[in-house]
């Protein structure tokens, strides 16, 4: 069960946008600007899938 390079670091790439749009979207909320909370939002629910499924591809490689 050999990782590749590629994979493990868009999988960190992808984790760390992760934890920003979070972030941001929580920084947004504090300030109210509400638009923006919701564009973070989606952009982080967006983002998680392709997370598991760089996560899946990865776990299957022999």
């Amino acid at each position: 069960m050999k990782r590749s390079y590629v994979g493990v670091i868009l999988l960190c790439i992808v984790l760390f946008l992760n934890i920003v749009c979070t972030q941001k979207a929580v920084n947004a909320y504090y300030f109210e600007h509400y638009r923006t909370v919701i564009v973070y939002a989606v952009l982080n629910g967006l983002l998680f899938p392709v997370a598991a499924w760089i996560y899946r591809r990865e776990r299957d490689v022999k």
